[in-house]
């Protein structure tokens, strides 16, 4: 059977005389139930715009804030030393990202796409923070804390430029525009990558200490999935709250084996992955420091590291959109429309402008992890993640309770992103629904954007040296600098790919398999009643602004 230019089947051939007629493909619906597409998941306990009770909201939201520490914490790990930094740089700089989280995470759920998203740090700008810790790298300064202290307002003056490309994008409606030319045929592997390109963080990360990360990650699947049906009574609680018990439990086992002596005769490398007193972070974190504008002095503007940075922040635009549009799944809400996305990214420049100005080490980017938590949880709210981003706040001042939680090993995160980020994955794939899934021309769209898009990222990942050499290597640095970053991101190769290869392949014919007709009312500001009641501004806030900036 193939599929005509009209996408129609070929008539059944008529029943040979005696013979019985052949029952048609569409009696195949009668042997069991199907379930039609559904706009909304249904399977939510709390969906964007209900809240439980406060003391759950406050459990949940420092649950998310748990979740968003740990990719805080490994570029902190990742930057800060390579930069000359030491233990009490680290601290700093962790205080300095958890407080901009907090206040990106507020804007966002206020003004911006107004979905339950935490805005973390981005990996898209650890190369081009790389290539400023290269030139800084040649024995100029007199000490190594006057090395860290130059890079990192070199980091500052290049955040602040490159700001304004996610600002131009967002607010002038070109975001909006490329997002209009979206269909679910696109959205499937822009969604499925943000978190399939990430499995580094997955067991690769869990595997630097496994006898912690591997039992996180059993402990965490047996208590919150299977426990929870064995034990009606406190199921509720297992599945909302799994995440935060299997933690202390791991991290108490992780404790113990450290005094015991378990890694008194390992390699450096095993030590630093699996101990809980390898961080340092305690002894040199402030009690009480409040982040502020310039920390570091006065930013250092230079055009080839600014350029560099351009890459960085189109990067962080496409990761956001494909957290958006699974977060919205994920909240009970319908997709996000165009100019909901576009002022998201303009605000998403307003926070890297602030990043800049605080002394950030990277750029912000709606979280992966955290909306996989929304799945996990099964609560959508976003209350819980506003109410999240006090403890980033709290815990950025007082710096030794918010050290004490930084002390987690790595590979503790590792076992519970393992989970988190597969959700995500799902969820990319259950944009396919509203599609003609049986179309060949669907099949080819979806398959080359996924694999090439991780198969290219793949490849720059891996020809990427420590010092951030990546495959492209020209005489210019700025340039090579650019191109490294686009393509090392699955997320924005895949919405090249996809973009270019569904509007392109067959497009006019097949606007019903693409799922067109579906999409296209989210995608108007009047297009959908529901698109006012999931994203409309709080407090009347949208009779104050011009209607193009909303």
């Amino acid at each position: 059977m193939v599929e005509t230019g009209h996408h129609h089947q070929h008539p059944p051939a008529p029943a040979a005389a005696g013979h019985p007629p052949v029952p048609s493909m569409a009696m195949a619906v009668s042997r069991g139930p199907t379930w039609p597409p559904a706009e909304q998941l249904h399977h939510l306990q709390y969906c964007i715009h209900s809240n439980p009770s406060w003391h759950e909201t406050v459990v949940l939201a420092f649950q998310h804030y748990i979740v968003m520490l740990g990719t805080t914490v490994l570029i902190a790990n990742t930057l800060v030393p390579p930069m000359g930094g030491d233990a009490g740089d680290k601290a700093r700089v962790i205080q300095t990202i958890l407080f901009m989280s907090g206040i990106n995470t507020l804007l966002q759920t206020l003004i911006g796409t107004r979905l339950p998203t935490v805005m973390g740090v981005s990996f898209a700008y650890v190369l081009p923070v790389l290539s400023i810790i290269r030139d800084y790298n040649d024995g100029q300064f007199d000490s190594e804390k006057q090395r860290f202290r130059h890079t990192m307002r070199t980091v500052q003056g290049s955040l602040i430029i490159s700001s304004f490309v996610n600002i131009i994008i967002g607010y002038g409606q070109a975001w909006g525009n490329l997002i209009r030319i979206f269909t679910p045929i696109i959205v499937v592997p822009v969604v499925s990558v943000v978190s399939l390109g990430l499995f580094l963080r997955g067991f690769p990360l869990l595997a630097n200490c496994v006898e912690i990360g591997l039992p996180m990650l059993i402990l965490l699947i047996i208590s919150q999935q299977y426990l929870k049906h064995a034990f009606s009574r406190i199921s509720m609680i297992l599945e909302r709250y799994a995440l935060l018990v299997c933690l202390a439990i791991i991290w108490a086992f992780a404790a113990i084996l450290t005094v015991s002596g378990a890694y008194n005769n390992v390699s450096t490398a095993t030590k630093q992955s699996c101990r809980t007193d390898r961080a340092f972070l305690m002894s040199t974190a402030p009690w009480i420091r409040i982040p502020y504008p310039f920390q570091w002095g006065t930013p250092i503007f230079k055009a080839s590291h600014v350029f560099g940075m351009f890459g960085a922040a189109i990067v962080a635009s496409a990761e956001s959109t494909g957290v958006f549009f699974a977060a919205s799944r994920l909240a009970g809400a319908t997709a996000p429309p165009a100019h909901v996305v576009s002022r998201s990214i303009g605000l998403q420049g307003i926070g890297v402008l602030l990043e800049g100005i605080f002394g950030s080490i990277s750029g912000n980017t709606a979280s992966v992890e955290n909306v996989g938590l929304l799945g996990l949880t099964r609560i959508g709210s976003r209350r819980v993640v506003q109410i999240s981003t006090g403890f980033m706040i709290f815990f950025s001042i007082f710096g030794k309770f918010g050290a004490f939680f930084a002390s987690i090993p790595l590979p503790i995160f590792a076992g519970i992103y393992c989970i988190l980020l597969g959700i995500v994955v799902a969820v990319g794939i259950s944009f396919i629904q509203f599609t003609d899934t049986n179309s060949m021309r669907n099949m080819y769209v979806i398959g080359v954007s996924l694999f090439l898009s991780l198969s290219i990222a793949q490849y720059f990942l891996a020809n990427t040296s420590r010092a951030g050499y990546g495959p492209v290597r020209t005489a210019g640095g700025w340039f090579n600098d650019i191109l490294n970053t686009i393509f090392a991101s699955a997320p924005l190769v895949a919405t090249i790919l996809a973009t270019i290869l569904d509007n392109t392949l067959e497009a006019r014919h097949a606007s019903e398999a693409r799922g067109i007709s579906w999409w296209k009312p989210f995608q108007h500001r009047n297009g959908d009643t529901r698109n006012d009641e999931f994203y409309s501004m709080p407090l009347r806030i949208n009779e104050l602004i011009p209607t193009r900036f909303l």
